[in-house]
């Protein structure tokens, strides 16, 4: 028993050994991090004076030419805004009002959906409540829906919120995180079916209103306290009809009118809604640039880090994903300026179009390292250690999802631990996690990870929503992030190997 418990501490001691930490490295990066940040400066200029950054907007183009200018400036290689293949239309909000004025004037809280169309100018309409089950009730309808404004209800109740709006882990549910995920359906069969009907419903509907010629539709989201959620169908497709003009409304708003309606009080709003439609450039576009590596051997392979810029339009995107951006463009310029040379080629990519599918890294993925759907690889996959993501708002880094890459577990526990003074748990979980841009790469057979984060207001009142601004941002949280992942590409772009990967996918 003995000779074997020497045996496992001598082997454990042998792994260990294996990652060389340079930890005057990482002391240097903590210093450049947290004593000389940017991150306030570059959080105004991506988030208040780039403004909303919808995928082919100009408020996209403003952040990203921001991003290759102050790379370059920094001294990166090779920044450049590289596109990816075609997207689609480009569309601006250029004006959006909407209040009720009988039986009283009420200003409301709206948004128009991306990629809606303008009203016929200032409108005037009584509002209409559509009670529709089936396409059968399309019927009730027909013919009188001419100039009228459509509502549509909230499916959410509003409730007293009795929970905190901004939460950080405890230690409890950190270490539940740690547990491989159940292998129990999210969903029943029954509740997606229910939902692709709903769906179907929804398709034909908007047709039906279109064909009737309604004057606007509102649409109540889910949300509270003013906070309502947007996000757009696919609009941006250059064969996708433009349709009626759309606004998504706090729920509170549409609730007053139901219940107005409902007791036989006629509702009369006036709206005004202008946009705009791009079409002269259908391209997508990434922000990409490089530190070059140092080492002869070396240089030629790859590590990258990255997030995506663009948002959705109801706000500026603070937390999804200008933090994102921040984190990452701070990370590479701490490396730049703290002299430290990787030996690796560190690469930065700020993606476009991820909001409507994650089109700007799976489309990068495909042009440079391979196909996922047939598995035809490029020479480039060889040459990649890994991909780090950072899109889960704002909060301090917990940890890291390994995303089923079960051998570099022991790797990143001794990364972690130089960290012991910024962070007081950290989560090595074996789960993978999904939505967002390192999916694409891990696809592959490319280490794709994305970093654990405490959540904060991010799904109760920012992911998504119309109070995504800079208030939101919690600056000591990005700074923790924007060190941590300094120090994990470098330390990825100075071993003697490539970090472990995964058996590759077989294409069935």
């Amino acid at each position: 028993m003995k000779l074997f418990l020497i045996l496992a501490l001598l082997l454990a001691s042998i792994s260990i050994s294996q990652e060389n930490i340079d930890l005057e490295a990482i002391e240097k990066i903590k210093n450049e991090g947290f004593n000389n940040s940017q991150i306030e400066k570059i959080a105004f200029e991506l988030i208040d004076r780039s403004g909303p950054r919808l995928t082919n907007s100009k408020g996209y183009e403003r952040a990203a030419n921001y991003a290759v200018k102050q790379l370059s400036d920094w001294g990166l290689v090779n920044a450049t805004t590289e596109p990816w293949g075609e997207f689609g239309r480009g569309w601006e909000m250029n004006k959006s009002y909407i209040a009720m004025t009988k039986p009283y004037y009420m200003p409301f809280i709206a948004i128009p959906k991306a990629w809606t169309e303008s009203t016929n100018g200032q409108i005037t309409g009584k509002v209409v409540f559509l009670d529709i089950e089936t396409e059968e009730d399309f019927a009730n309808y027909k013919g009188k829906l001419k100039d009228v404004v459509i509502a549509l209800k909230p499916t959410g109740e509003q409730n007293p919120t009795f929970k905190a709006d901004a939460l950080r882990y405890t230690e409890e549910e950190l270490k539940e995180m740690e547990e491989p995920r159940s292998n129990k359906r999210r969903y029943t069969d029954e509740q997606i079916k229910t939902w692709r009907a709903r769906r179907a419903l929804n398709s034909k509907l908007s047709a039906f209103l279109a064909e009737e010629g309604v004057a606007l539709i509102i649409k109540g989201t889910n949300g509270k306290h003013g906070t309502l959620f947007t996000s757009s169908p696919k609009g941006y497709l250059i064969d996708t009809p433009k349709g009626i003009s759309e606004l998504e409304m706090a729920p509170e708003y549409v609730n007053l009118m139901t219940r107005l309606i409902e007791n036989g009080v006629e509702v009369e709003i006036e709206a005004e809604v202008k946009t705009t439609f791009n079409e002269n450039d259908l391209q997508g576009y990434n922000v990409i640039a490089e530190i070059p590596g140092s080492d002869e051997n070396l240089k030629s392979e790859i590590v990258m880090l990255g997030g995506h810029l663009d948002s959705w339009h109801g706000a500026t995107g603070a937390t999804d994903n200008a933090a994102g951006c921040i984190v990452m463009m701070e990370a590479i310029r701490i490396l730049q300026a703290t002299g430290l040379k990787p030996k690796r080629t560190v690469r930065i990519a700020l993606w476009g179009g991820e909001e409507q599918g994650l089109h700007g890294s799976r489309n990068y993925v495909k042009n440079h390292f391979g196909d996922a759907e047939t598995m035809e690889l490029k020479m480039e996959q060889e040459k990649i250690s890994a991909y780090y993501n950072v899109d889960n708002g704002t909060g301090r880094i917990r940890g890291i999802y390994l995303q089923g890459n079960e051998e570099v577990r022991p790797i990143f526990e001794q990364w972690f631990s130089s960290f012991d003074d910024i962070m007081d748990h950290t989560t090595i979980t074996i789960r993978n996690t999904g939505g967002t841009d390192h999916l694409g790469f891990d696809a592959i057979g490319i280490p794709g990870f994305q970093f654990i984060q405490d959540p904060i207001e991010y799904w109760s009142r920012t992911h998504h929503t119309n109070m995504d601004t800079y208030e939101r941002l919690v600056i000591d949280d990005l700074k923790q992030m924007a060190v941590i992942v300094a120090s994990f590409v470098y330390n990825t772009a100075q071993r003697d190997e490539k970090l472990p990967r995964e058996e590759l996918k077989k294409v069935e």
